[in-house]
């Protein structure tokens, strides 16, 4: 099996991957807190673990790949008391939406979704665990808190230490903690919000336990990799380190993989600042495959910033994927007898590059267009190609012509209502006059067509046209 190298957050290395179980790989990635739509931040997490899956399937591996669903928390609570809602009817029109988002952007299902609601026995269990062990304790309120001071390595994945953080916390005045860094595990019912019973008493879980509890149930106390976006780093993931290792006594994950924030015009997206942007929002000017392979552009740990510029140049890229693709009858292919196929694993096999993955299959569409009237079956093979690497990264799987043709949601062309049928209708006009030798109204058309975003292609077999 291929050598395949991660960049590991906790020891701030690129390591050579070695799963635990040789050929099988355990995943655990933090979802979505099911309260609102889907912010273009959540669609990086999906598209970037998505890939990491497909790639580590491409390969040979068994994936069993766990997303949670966090469905109670405070922000939840909040939201459904503003909309005076029920808190499931909340959380399951929200899960509803985020599951289409995620199959619009080409999101292949995880091989499991837990959810905090239905984990509370294992939320309940670890907690106990934790008591029992003395790395918890519960407080003159109700709470019950983990002890942090307990915890020898506490800031291993962020790096911080735990004077500096302990030096810039504060402690609320009805909080009944020992220490300020400590986090609570279960919080004590309050009148009017969701409760569950516990040894302890009525309440619900702190949101850090719930990641324990779910990964471990599903995946074992010692898995291999885990992610989620840069923002979880800390608090969530080192608390979740800190719970995880001291209940079960063993390494809680080999592999840490955080991807990058997301920017707006190189700012950071953020709702204050009036540049937050949710999913359906973009795939209403954009395509779906035009935002993942928006996403795909940028390796997953740099930064990724969300501009018209850099939507409209992947649409263009797209554009010049399909239109190599067009007109070929590209059947099976077999991808290891090409070295195209080696440039493509070597970048996705050096953490998941895809920016350089993606600069193959433009090497691979160049040659395609090189070849397409002299060679027309190295041509067809490479298209092949190209499809089946794209397909590795979820791309490039539509109908050429399907692509070109489709009617953006928005823009100039849209605007003026000019459907595929309007379009088949100037051009059959425009024919017509090319056969009565009506040049100037021939030309008259072409030149309507473009000033609308319209290109045509006239050839033996006809003319086509695409969306420029």
């Amino acid at each position: 099996m291929q050598a395949i190298t991660i960049y590991n957050s906790l020891t701030r290395n690129k390591e050579i991957f070695v799963p635990i179980e040789a050929g099988k790989v355990r995943m655990y990635v933090c979802g979505m807190t099911i309260y609102d739509y889907c912010h273009l931040g959540h669609a990086r997490v999906m598209v970037v673990f998505d890939i990491v899956t497909r790639y580590l399937r491409q390969l040979g591996y068994e994936v069993t790949y766990v997303r949670n669903i966090t469905d109670v928390d405070d922000k939840i609570i909040q939201r459904a008391n503003e909309n005076q809602e029920d808190i499931q009817d909340l959380t399951a029109r929200f899960t509803a939406i985020m599951h289409e988002d995620a199959a619009a952007l080409g999101v292949l299902e995880p091989d499991q979704e837990p959810r905090a609601t239905t984990s509370m026995d294992a939320i309940s269990a670890m907690i106990a665990v934790l008591l029992e062990k003395g790395y918890a304790y519960q407080g003159d309120n109700g709470d019950v808190y983990y002890d942090v001071s307990r915890f020898e390595n506490y800031g291993q994945l962020s790096g911080k230490k735990m004077e500096d953080l302990r030096a810039g916390a504060r402690v609320a005045v009805d909080e009944a903690k020992q220490d300020p860094l400590d986090f609570v595990l279960w919080k004590a019912a309050k009148p009017g919000e969701p409760s569950w019973k516990s040894p302890w008493g009525d309440g619900r879980p702190g949101w850090h336990i719930e990641c324990s509890a779910m990964s471990t149930r599903c995946l074992g106390a010692h898995f291999d990799i885990h992610g989620g976006g840069m923002d979880l780093k800390f608090p969530h993931h080192e608390n979740e380190i800190a719970q995880s290792e001291a209940a079960t006594g063993e390494h809680f994950v080999n592999y840490w993989m955080h991807n990058g924030f997301v920017k707006v015009d190189e700012e950071k997206m953020s709702k204050s600042l009036g540049n937050f942007f949710t999913v359906r929002e973009i795939l209403q000017r954009y395509r779906a495959e035009e935002v993942r392979y928006f996403i795909l552009a940028s390796h997953y740990r740099s930064p990724l910033n969300y501009s018209q510029e850099n939507l409209d140049n992947s649409r263009a890229a797209l554009t010049r994927f399909y239109t190599a693709l067009r007109g070929l009858s590209v059947g099976a292919v077999n991808p290891d007898e090409h070295s195209y196929t080696d440039a493509f694993h070597a970048a996705m096999s050096d953490d998941f590059n895809t920016p350089e993955a993606i600069a193959v299959l433009f090497e691979i569409a160049r040659e395609i267009n090189r070849h397409k009237d002299s060679a027309r079956e190295e041509a067809q093979r490479l298209g092949g190609l190209l499809r089946h690497l794209g397909g590795v990264l979820g791309l490039l799987q539509s109908e050429p012509e399907a692509f070109l043709r489709e009617v953006a949601a928005s823009g100039a062309d849209a605007e003026a209502g000019l459907s595929a049928a309007a379009i088949d209708e100037l051009i059959a006009r425009r024919l017509k006059a090319r056969a009565e030798q009506d040049w100037a109204e021939a030309d008259r058309i072409r030149d309507e067509l473009d000033v609308l975003g319209i290109l045509l292609e006239d050839g033996a077999s006809g003319t086509r046209w695409r969306r420029k």
